[in-house]
């Protein structure tokens, strides 16, 4: 049976995005898969702007810190240290707003979403808000453009470099883990080289560092001009050849096109589509955008196995349903302790392989809290819940660093919103009564099958229409169905 128009939009918007916006609900029963998509990809065509959220206290102290590293003789004090970690810690809390914000609000939905993917793609946390607002830039203004690029920029960046001590890394005492980590989870997958070439691209990467402004820099006496064979290859390799050398093996192609169907398109994977995919995004010197478009336009992206079946990540969670009832927050930071409450806080992944997703986001609290999130924002209620320690996912051994920034984050938090009601009852103005509550499950579920709408009817605010739609609202997003996308 093939899907509705409006289902197909939905599927899209909410795959290629964050799910539609209450302003556009309209347009799904109107512009066709192929129209909508095009618009999605002119709205992500802008280069996004750096978000830059240190803010001018953090600016002279960060100043203090670099004249001191020029001078050599004058140190800031332990005092000036302490406060400038403590608010580049806040500063990462305030980027992660900033940027969820951007989610819920930026027309640009295609790149904000394909940014979330690279962003667990490319896991990585750093307590250096500067650092982190650099990757940030990288993934955002590459999120649709050449993964070569990319993947060369990240390779360089400051944050990246940082936390997998790729700074430790110099031709008398190689760290292998830099070299291991772009190998195993940024190009070719675990089981596709050896260990010896692991040791080999490690010596290539030798001498590759930053300094204190995040930029790269290049430690030529720190690094092994020796020969050096990596995947075949032999030579006197620099790191750059080492990657662009990673980017020339197909499976490097097949590595990140299976990982991306797999979080557009469905858990589970057609690898004939994969290989079909791959062999195109390898033909294209590994354009994006031309991958997105592949996906996106195809006929199988709309069959029925592929939709209905996305368990929504915290964060597509929560962004969605800011899109669809525009609100106010009294207190930003509860969204915070709903990250990670729920397992998904940004800047702060698991582990360097970042989040799982599928089934891992749901157990048995998450999904009662997921439930009760609507009428939490309504009601102004306070959350009774501790945020699991995700400790155990780092096996006990989480560092200091790590602890100071999830610090703050576990404590209860009060969720009050202002929601523009009138704007999204207006969306249902025309609609005649005995079909408001079929209209409204068409844009906010795609598994309705099981939906019983005498039963919502006869728990829903009959007061006035205004009520009505409003509790009807707020009870299919309590659904266990509201999960799914």
């Amino acid at each position: 049976m093939s899907l509705s128009l409006k289902t197909r939009n939905h599927h899209l918007m909410w795959r290629a995005g964050f799910g539609p916006s209450v302003e556009q609900l309209a347009d799904l029963d109107t512009l066709s898969p192929a129209q909508l998509f095009k618009a999605l990809q002119q709205s992500s065509k802008t280069t996004p702007a750096y978000m830059d959220v240190a803010g001018d206290y953090l600016d002279g102290l960060k100043a203090g810190l670099e004249e001191a590293g020029r001078q050599q003789k004058k140190e800031l004090s332990q005092e000036e240290k302490k406060k400038m970690q403590q608010m580049s810690r806040e500063r990462i809390r305030s980027l992660n707003l900033t940027w969820f914000k951007e989610m819920v609000n930026s027309d640009a939905q295609l790149r904000e979403k394909f940014a979330l993917f690279w962003h667990g793609h490319f896991a990585c946390r750093n307590l250096n808000v500067y650092y982190q607002q650099g990757l940030l830039d990288i993934l955002r203004k590459n999120a649709l453009g050449s993964f070569r690029d990319m993947l060369h920029a990240v390779s360089k960046s400051a944050a990246m470099l940082n936390f997998l001590n790729n700074q430790q890394n110099r031709k008398d005492h190689p760290n292998e883990n830099f070299a291991r980590e772009v190998m195993e989870l940024f190009t070719l997958g675990r089981g596709n080289y050896t260990e010896q070439d692991i040791k080999e691209a490690a010596r290539a990467f030798t001498g590759w560092s930053a300094n204190l402004q995040g930029e790269f820099v290049f430690r030529r006496f720190q690094h092994d001009t020796g020969i050096k064979t990596v995947l075949g290859r032999t030579g006197n390799l620099t790191g750059e050849e080492v990657l662009d050398h990673l980017l020339a093996q197909k499976q490097t192609a097949r590595f990140i096109t299976r990982k991306l169907y797999r979080f557009f398109v469905n858990e589970q994977v057609d690898e004939a589509k994969v290989e079909w995919l791959s062999e195109r995004f390898y033909q294209s010197n590994y354009q994006i955008s031309k991958l997105a478009e592949d996906i996106f336009t195809s006929d199988w992206f709309f069959d029925e196995k592929n939709t209905g079946n996305h368990i929504k990540s915290p964060v597509e969670l929560l962004v969605g349903i800011q899109r669809m009832l525009p609100m106010q927050l009294e207190n930003e930071e509860s969204l915070l302790f709903l990250q990670k409450a729920l397992g998904q806080i940004l800047f702060y992944p698991p582990n360097v392989a970042g989040w799982p997703g599928g089934k891992s986001w749901i157990d048995s609290s998450t999904l009662l809290l997921r439930m009760r999130i609507p009428q939490l924002i309504v009601d102004a209620d306070e959350l009774n819940i501790r945020a699991k320690d995700d400790d155990d996912q780092q096996m006990g051994k989480r560092n200091d660093a790590d602890k100071m920034l999830v610090k703050g984050m576990n404590r209860r938090a009060l969720i009050k919103a202002t929601i523009d009601w009138k704007t999204y009852n207006e969306q249902y103005s025309k609609t005649e009564k005995d079909k408001l509550v079929d209209s409204i499950v068409g844009n906010l579920l795609m598994a309705d099958s099981q939906i019983n709408g005498s039963l919502i009817v006869q728990f829903s605010n009959s007061k006035s229409r205004e009520d009505f739609v409003r509790s009807v609202t707020l009870q299919l997003m309590s659904l266990p169905e509201y999960q799914l996308a």
